[in-house]
């Protein structure tokens, strides 16, 4: 069982290895099950031969970059102090107390085994450190500067001669080696995240290169820059009691770091506690100046929500996410924040919204009809859910990339218009006739209307509404004797059936009781036309299993995307991954047109051909009616304790709190003394 992040982590994205970021994409206003998130799906085990290194580039004057993106220029330059969403200056001190729902049993956050505590990421460093602030953009951090060729066939990190570990031993190009090639022999994840990366080598006392199986892929030395280092030494070496280590098992031994935070102490599956370290080799880094502001930081586990926020209230927590907007708009009115002690806020985000859904399981023949998943969507009334749930606090969504550039609008044209013609007769003719909207229901009338609609489409797919007698369990001695007689009748209701006399049955699987006040309207109105539909709420080990297992019929999914899509897309959507258990295709598409897509997107050339290859995948899952889209909410939003100071700007992916906020002394006292009025 995964533990299920709380809302706060999202302020500590900087802090967390790419393998975690998977358990934080958090629905709005609910908990949704982790079905394609709360493990690491990229299960794809390694070639089972060898994989050929593409042909080598000439290596004639090329760059160090000291830093990499996919989607523009690098906003600063080789030469730049600190960034401008951070203040340089912020003081040191102070603790930040959050909080974690659930509970973990290891401090090895590289295996697949057991469940991990938050904020490991705290304690180690990346060759490069991905932007708070520009989506797909990574900077220099272990490494100095990466090269790569024009095909990008391989790439060359430049390591900084004074990274060092905790211990003070210097990071090595043996290091990056062995944390590379144990991270894939230890976890699947990693298997497949670096499958396209065949060798690592060492090429200098201070350099080490990566070569890869394919060329023209613009991804892959970006990939290779979010590689976080470990200690050989260290992680081939023995515990105090004798027995060796080893990065596949868990652990509750604090293990060597070398990142701006060490663990300072730990009570296992309640506590634990970072202390920056003081001497942190990156401090005066521009890459790092101004932020990891806290001396600690603590984290305390809670079994669910209520009391995590009931200790918010008193002060015992310091800041508090809310996604939960009848929270947001109800719950806030305790003491402290009618005495201004407690702030609250929305801060705009600029983030690709995860595509949050009631996801199909078209590996069961009755979700195989696009027909019948679209009548699914015209039974789903979100003006209803919003305005009785939500306070019309969300936005709906009609992409799988909204609020960003990768959201298709209007009708292809263009490059992605030449993208779709290739594969025009594999794919819905409403792609390049219709720009995809999801039904709305404003006005009396409009969902009585979408109702017709949705009939139509499961009459056009073989189910037809039959009128059926049911069994009344109160209908006694006298009431069957006068049914006997004519005097009265059976009891009936609509039954949607298709040829075969098989009903329409759907179970919606969840693991938790949030979700089910939002999925209840949407039963009625299933069972309107006569489909059986029933929720089925389990524990999260049960739910795990039965959804890497595909034995579900709708869950809820967060399919969250970057702004800069890539191989993993295969994972999301390619045939390849389908049938292969918990990977993140929990949908089951198998789809030629989606898989010469994802190619497209994988292989592009620049930022442009990018953007056009992901519309075109946009309006094909969209017209296949693949999920049925719920919403997002473009802010985040934050209450906090008065204790803190933060940059006059904010980096746009988030508020950062944990990485480039300050504790402020003179704020803090003032609060301090008045709690005690």
């Amino acid at each position: 069982m995964q533990m299920r992040l709380t809302p706060f982590v999202v302020a500590a994205l900087a802090f967390i290895s790419f393998s975690q970021l998977s358990n934080l994409a958090r629905a709005q206003d609910a908990t949704p099950p982790p079905a394609e998130t709360a493990k690491p799906a990229d299960t794809a085990a390694p070639p089972a031969e060898a994989a050929k290194p593409a042909e080598p580039a000439k290596t004639d004057e090329l760059q160090c970059h000291h830093a990499m993106s996919l989607v523009e220029a690098p906003k600063y330059g080789p030469d730049f102090k600190h960034f401008d969403w951070v203040n340089p200056d912020a003081p040191k001190g102070g603790t930040l107390r959050q909080w974690a729902e659930g509970t973990f049993d290891t401090l090895n956050r590289f295996s697949d085994k057991g469940v991990q505590a938050v904020g490991l990421g705290l304690i180690d460093d990346n060759l490069f450190a991905a932007s708070a602030d520009e989506p797909s953009t990574e900077y220099g951090l272990i490494a100095e500067c990466a090269t790569y060729p024009s095909d990008y066939s391989w790439v060359s990190f430049k390591l900084r001669p004074e990274a060092k570990f905790h211990d003070g031993t210097p990071i090595t190009p043996e290091d990056v080696i062995f944390s590379f090639e144990q991270f894939k022999n230890v976890n699947p994840f990693y298997a497949f995240y670096y499958k396209n990366v065949v060798k690592a080598e060492k090429t200098g006392d201070h350099e080490v290169k990566f070569t890869f199986d394919k060329t023209g892929n613009r991804e892959l030395p970006m990939i290779v820059g979010e590689l976080t280092v470990v200690s050989k030494a260290y992680w081939s070496g023995k515990r105090a009691d004798g027995t060796p280590r080893s990065l596949g098992e868990t652990t509750v031994e604090p293990p060597l770091g070398n990142g701006a935070y060490k663990i300072k102490s730990v009570d296992t599956s309640r506590k634990i506690v970072y202390e920056r370290v003081p001497d942190y080799w990156a401090k005066d880094l521009p890459v790092m100046k101004g932020q990891q502001n806290f001396d600690t930081i603590e984290f305390t586990y809670y079994r669910d929500r209520t009391p995590a926020f009931e200790d918010f209230k008193t002060g015992n927590i310091d800041s508090w996410q809310e996604n939960r907007a009848a929270a947001w708009a109800t719950q806030y009115d305790f003491d402290a924040r009618k005495k201004g002690l407690v702030k609250k806020e929305e801060l705009p985000v600029v983030r690709v919204a995860p595509m949050q859904a009631f996801a199909f399981n078209t590996r069961r023949s009755k979700f195989q009809d696009p027909r019948v998943r679209n009548a699914f969507n015209l039974l789903f009334n979100f003006e209803e859910t919003n305005k009785n749930l939500f306070y019309n606090s969300y936005v709906r969504l009609n992409s799988y990339f909204a609020n960003s550039d990768l959201e298709s609008k209007g009708l292809p044209q263009g490059r992605e218009l030449e993208i779709l013609n290739e594969i025009k007769s594999e794919i819905p003719p409403e792609v390049f006739t219709t720009e995809y909207k999801n039904p709305v229901n404003d006005k009396e009338g409009d969902f009585r209307k979408h109702q017709q609609e949705a009939l139509k489409l499961f009459e056009d797919a073989g189910w037809k509404i039959r009128s059926e007698a049911v069994d009344d369990p109160d209908c006694g001695f006298w009431c069957k004797t006068k049914r006997a007689i004519g005097l009265s009748s059976a009891s009936t209701a609509r039954v949607l059936r298709n040829d075969k006399g098989e009903q329409m049955t759907v179970e919606f699987l969840i693991n938790g009781d949030t979700y089910e006040r939002i999925i209840l309207p949407y039963v009625q109105n299933l069972e309107a036309l006569g489909v059986k539909a029933t929720v089925r709420n389990v524990d999260d080990a049960q739910y795990q299993l039965r959804v890497d297992n595909r034995d579900f019929d709708i869950v809820v999914a967060s399919l969250a995307q970057s702004n800069s899509p890539g191989n993993e897309q295969r994972d999301f959507w390619g045939s390849a991954a389908a049938d292969r258990p918990a990977s993140r295709n929990l949908i089951g598409i198998k789809n030629p047109a989606i898989d010469t897509l994802i190619d497209k997107i994988v292989f592009s050339k620049d930022r442009a051909d990018l953007v056009a290859a992901t519309h075109a995948l946009d309006r094909v899952l969209l017209w296949n009616y693949y999920v049925v889209p719920q919403w997002y909410f473009p802010y985040e939003r934050i209450a906090y304790w008065d204790i803190f100071g933060r940059p006059s700007k904010l980096p746009s992916q988030g508020s950062a709190l944990a990485q480039v906020w300050w504790y402020d002394a003179d704020k803090a006292k003032a609060v301090q003394a008045a709690k005690g009025k």
